[in-house]
């Protein structure tokens, strides 16, 4: 863990990413009310465009990772950590995971600055599409041009995004990344139904679709693992944020709805769950901060392992943690819980999307079990 990531004795936030922190929620709050959460779910697009130009390109977001070259801010994964968190809180609906934490996210670990300018100006919505998704698409060679074919489904973003990075395997095996525009003959798109509406996933189909080769990336294999297991830790960020806002709705409630002459809130019963539920928070946000440290110290010549540890050990905990205080949320509040009026039910379809998204606690758990040499507790965990 750097000096400059993190302070190392206080393991507290710095100045800089204070101010983040601070800026992220003054202007989610502005502009991202859950009114607006509702209502750009509700739309065919998913997200207000006008909204996220600004957000991306405006207040700098889409280039935080991106390096200054190539128009960015050039931070780490602790900043894009709380950037995240901060989402989490707002539930902002937006191309940002998919646009950032995938697809830029997987650029930097492959090496090539191809499309990161655009990224960052916010001038383009990307993904990253095969190892984070159902299906498989191969690709072979027609001379100088590549020929994908194949389905994959539940691409995050997948029926939106303008540029899909597409993880594509070679007859002998051989994982490559290509960069295809989202209109692109060969390619058809389908938007897919999903519980959370604030989540868009996607199917796309590759029906021989020919691609010249400047759109092969490179062999991608190490690069996908290690971006990946970033996102991972991202997610848990997210997590981290959401979990709380179920916390501070479920407080607010309880404080003001009386049963039996007195407020709900000073029942014993009911401070209990909500202490768990703030131990669940904030061992979330030690184990998703540990793991974005690592991140930041983790490249191809680091020790990988340490982060897979890392992002495993934050996403199966905080995964599950923001899902057990978006349940525990619904069931202080009551029968209201999971109407429409109340916002609660969104984060409680959130938190079960986010659960399952790059595994699920399950999965992580086990790759755990086994990355530290305890092979019996991961077939147990099977």
């Amino acid at each position: 863990m750097t000096r400059e990531a993190w302070n190392t004795v206080n393991f507290a936030p710095t100045d800089d990413q204070v101010l983040i922190r601070e800026a992220a929620r003054g202007w989610l709050s502005q502009h991202v009310p859950m009114a607006a959460v509702r209502r750009d779910m509700a739309s065919d697009t998913g997200f207000d465009a006008g909204l996220w130009r600004v957000a991306a390109a405006e207040m700098g977001w889409a280039g935080l990772i991106v390096p200054e070259e190539q128009g960015g801010s050039g931070l780490g994964f602790v900043e894009l950590a709380i950037l995240m968190e901060e989402m989490g809180r707002a539930l902002y609906p937006s191309p940002f995971e998919a646009t950032v934490v995938l697809a830029a996210n997987a650029l930097l670990a492959l090496g090539t600055d191809r499309y990161l300018e655009r990224i960052a100006a916010g001038e383009l919505t990307a993904t990253l599409a095969g190892p984070n998704a159902q299906g498989q698409v191969e690709y072979t060679r027609d001379g100088e041009d590549y020929i994908l074919s194949g389905t994959l489904r539940h691409v995050p973003d997948g029926a939106r995004a303008d540029l899909i990075l597409v993880a594509a395997t070679s007859g002998d095996g051989v994982v490559s990344l290509f960069g295809v525009e989202g209109d692109a003959a060969g390619l058809v798109r389908r938007a897919l139904p999903t519980m959370d509406q604030t989540r868009r996933l996607g199917e796309l189909q590759f029906d021989d679709l020919r691609l010249s080769a400047d759109a092969c990336l490179g062999e991608a294999s190490a690069a996908l693992a290690l971006a990946l297991d970033r996102a991972a830790a991202m997610l848990a960020a997210w997590a981290v944020g959401a979990a709380e806002r179920c916390l501070e709705m479920t407080v607010d409630y309880t404080k003001g709805r009386v049963q039996f002459g007195r407020p709900v809130a000073s029942f014993q019963a009911v401070k209990h769950q909500a202490a768990d539920m703030l131990v669940a928070v904030e061992t979330s946000r030690s184990a998703a901060f540990w793991a974005a440290c690592v991140a930041d110290e983790t490249g191809h010549n680091g020790d990988r392992q340490a982060l897979s540890r890392a992002a495993s050990a934050a996403k199966a905990w905080c995964g599950r943690a923001y899902f057990e205080c978006a349940a525990m949320a619904i069931q202080l509040h009551g029968g209201v819980g999971f109407t429409w009026e109340y916002d609660v039910h969104l984060y409680f379809k959130n938190a079960r999307a986010l659960e399952q998204a790059l595994g699920d606690p399950a999965y992580h758990r086990e790759r755990v079990a086994r990355l530290i040499g305890l092979d019996d507790l991961a077939e147990a965990a099977q």
